[in-house]
């Protein structure tokens, strides 16, 4: 019974300490969390403007042409996809990644019709287990990334439908709704569909909205990712926290059965000793 009860304690001390972890753990994700929310939230603006301002072009110049703008026969598609470098986030990694397989699945019958982007090192780790060929991966991003952090792939993915390399490009991330929700996300990049807008702001351009809009279009679509990186990061925190908080309150769960099972087996422990104490006297008497 001695053996069975310090057992017992052992157990429930392993479990007190996880409980400290966890709760730790929740309480950084929560604190990053406001961070990459305010960061998410800061780059709409620029966002919103550099559409209005494409938008504005390609409503106001009759016959503007651009292969970001144009829809052409898909032979090749290219995505993007978007997860984090650690886990302990739930389903986080998982629920993008089981999205974007099966939007392989059910696309393209081989390699050959697809090219991956990747940024996180668990979506990189995942596609190289699985020999799916990446073009570009970028790992290690800070929990607060800038977008220098991401331009070389951002710029790789968009030149390379620029260049013809795919005819379609597919960002697949987790859309951030609140700390409980985080969605797993397909959406379309290029080319674009919509970037017309409603303003009455009234625009000069040098040389030409032809050469202003060259510009913009590969800016826009980039500023677009880096949106992205920053809700895919607010969706980490958010998973991670909601992880930690549900790993607590199972830990403090385990923590009282246990200690439930431990306070019965040291009563029935005292009980014993007080039975073989009253045997012993009437053994004597």
């Amino acid at each position: 019974m001695a053996k069975g009860m310090r057992e017992i304690k052992r157990a429930i001390r392993s479990k007190q300490n996880m409980k400290q972890i966890t709760k730790a753990m929740e309480m950084v994700a929560a604190s990053k969390l406001r961070r990459a929310q305010m960061a998410a939230e800061s780059a709409r603006p620029y966002a919103d403007k550099l559409k209005e301002v494409v938008g504005s072009i390609a409503a106001g110049t009759k016959g503007v042409k651009h292969p970001m703008l144009e829809t052409r026969e898909v032979k090749k598609t290219g995505y993007l996809v978007i997860t984090s470098d650690r886990g302990l986030a739930g389903g986080y990694n998982a629920n993008v990644l089981r999205k974007v397989m099966a939007e392989i699945r059910e696309k393209h019958s081989s390699p050959a019709e697809y090219s991956i982007f990747v940024i996180g090192r668990k979506g990189r780790d995942f596609f190289k287990k699985r020999n799916v060929p990446i073009l570009e991966e970028v790992t290690g991003l800070s929990d607060s990334p800038t977008f220098s952090d991401i331009k070389s792939i951002a710029a790789a993915a968009v030149a390379n439908f620029e260049n013809g390399s795919y005819d379609q490009l597919f960002l697949v991330y987790n859309q951030f709704k609140n700390a409980m929700t985080q969605i797993p996300t397909v959406k379309r990049l290029l080319p674009m569909e919509d970037v017309s807008v409603e303003t009455t702001a009234a625009y000069e351009y040098e040389p030409s909205a032809e050469g202003v809009l060259e510009v913009l279009l590969p800016k826009y679509a980039e500023t677009l990712i880096y949106s992205a990186v920053l809700d895919g990061k607010a969706s980490e925190f958010g998973a991670r926290m909601t992880a930690m908080s549900s790993a607590t309150k199972n830990a403090t769960k385990m923590i009282n059965e246990l200690t439930l099972s431990y306070n019965r087996a040291r009563q029935a422990s005292i009980t014993q000793e007080i039975s073989e104490i009253v045997a012993g006297a009437n053994a004597n008497a």
